[in-house]
């Protein structure tokens, strides 16, 4: 409830943030910023190889030694890729043929990064006992932060420097506010027994995480070298529309059901109970959503002046909205894997789909413009079937009364809606 409740709150907040951004700025600076963001998320996923989840799925109570022997690592290869990420940033800046203003964002960004890292043992000390009231403090300090600094200096008319300073704001803020609340002491210590434990569950994860970035945040990069940067904007808006409901819903869910399935790994009883009121949780409030998203974008971008821009990303819109609906099931059941140990059956997963994302975009592209990236998605989630049998194989589940049904109850929804929109919406 607690972390719904924050979800909630900070969804709001973004949908009007995100609202008077796209009206104050192009799609120009939406699409380097979706690029310099991904540049830098792909240092996210080398950061701490794995061993926070390991820490919060290990089964055993945690000892000093694990949480300083993954603070040491971590801040070692922190440390690392920021001194190289700096080396590199004017060449980055280069190749995407940035403006100084841009370069300035990257190098903010990547302060940004070490910053966070320096919150992740005070964030797994709460996650781990599923203290969500407290946990949610900081996160809701850093979206107050970064969306007020970004929308009054998009509105001054700064550009990207709007993003520029949010960002170091939020990271700032998020720090100070965490260690206020779970305080602990870092400390340096390396730990051999600790370190093979945690390694041996940290690595796949990590891996799966890496691949993760690989079929998504790469290939944005790799987007905003072959396409306008206006596109890859439209890109990045349809998507971030699209996935709203799944970030206020499902990462919810997930978050808390992570430590909560590590906890009763063992009891398939309550283990079935999880995954079932879990699974129907997110179904029941996401499909709707998304239904409904996919049936009123047209109407409100048509009858918002300012937002007329933004029409060309309607189709993609649409189809990510699809792509949404399968992503919630897939998700949900892959995070039970991971909860349960089965980490490399999720490796060998997400190898699956990255080198179909990769095999399916380059020629859809080709064939419809920036359209094709979301119809790849498309095709990438229908294998959904798979993680649904995998996870049967674990607990029998329900998939009719947990799936099906929120799905026919949006479809019907759906068909309303389809019929009266065309008949009632004619003006704001």
């Amino acid at each position: 409830i607690a972390l719904t409740s924050r979800t909630f709150f900070l969804q709001i907040i973004n949908f009007f943030a995100m609202f008077l951004l796209t009206i104050f700025l192009a799609p120009e600076i939406f699409g380097i910023f979706f690029v310099v963001t991904a540049v830098v998320n792909f240092l996210n996923y080398f950061s701490d190889i794995g061993l926070a989840a390991a820490l919060i799925q290990k089964k055993e109570p945690l000892t000093e030694a694990d949480l300083k022997t993954t603070f040491t690592i971590q801040q070692g290869l922190v440390i690392s890729l920021v001194f190289i990420s700096f080396l590199l940033s004017s060449k980055i800046t280069l190749f995407y043929g940035l403006s100084p203003a841009g370069l300035l964002l990257l190098r903010v960004l990547i302060v940004s990064f070490f910053l966070s890292s320096l919150k992740t043992i005070p964030s797994i000390l709460l996650e781990r006992k599923l203290d969500f009231n407290r946990l949610i403090i900081p996160q809701i300090g850093e979206t107050l932060v970064f969306n007020l600094v970004a929308v009054i200096l998009a509105w001054q008319g700064t550009g990207i420097a709007s993003f520029t300073w949010a960002v170091l704001a939020r990271g700032v803020t998020g720090l100070i506010l965490i260690y206020l609340i779970s305080p602990w002491l870092p400390g340096l210590a390396i730990n051999r027994k600790s370190t093979r434990r945690l390694l041996s569950f940290g690595i796949p994860f990590q891996a799966n995480s890496l691949l993760a970035l690989v079929k998504d945040d790469l290939l944005i990069v790799f987007l905003g070298k072959i396409l306008p940067f206006a596109q890859v904007g439209f890109i990045g808006w349809a998507q971030k529309w699209a996935n709203l409901p799944l970030r206020f819903i499902m990462d919810s869910v997930n978050k808390v059901t992570f430590p909560a399935y590590s906890r009763i790994q063992a009891n398939l009883s309550a283990l079935k109970a999880g995954v079932e009121k879990a699974l129907f949780v997110v179904c029941f409030l996401t499909f709707p959503a998304l239904v409904g998203l996919t049936l009123l974008a047209t109407p409100l971008v048509q009858f918002l002046p300012r937002y007329l821009k933004w029409q060309p990303a309607l189709i993609s819109l649409s189809l990510f909205c699809f792509q949404a609906g399968f992503a919630c099931v897939s998700t949900s059941l892959t995070n039970t894997l991971n909860a349960t140990g089965r980490i490399k059956t999720t490796l060998k997963l997400m190898i699956f789909w990255t080198g179909l994302t990769w095999a399916l975009t380059p020629p859809l592209v080709f064939l419809m413009g920036f359209n094709g990236v979301a119809l790849a998605a498309v095709l990438v989630a229908i294998t959904v079937f798979i993680p649904i049998f995998l996870v049967k194989k674990i607990v029998d589940f329900s998939l009719w009364e947990n799936v099906g049904k929120p799905l026919l109850g949006a479809f019907l929804m759906g068909l309303v809606l389809y019929f009266v929109v065309p008949r009632v919406v004619f003006n704001l």
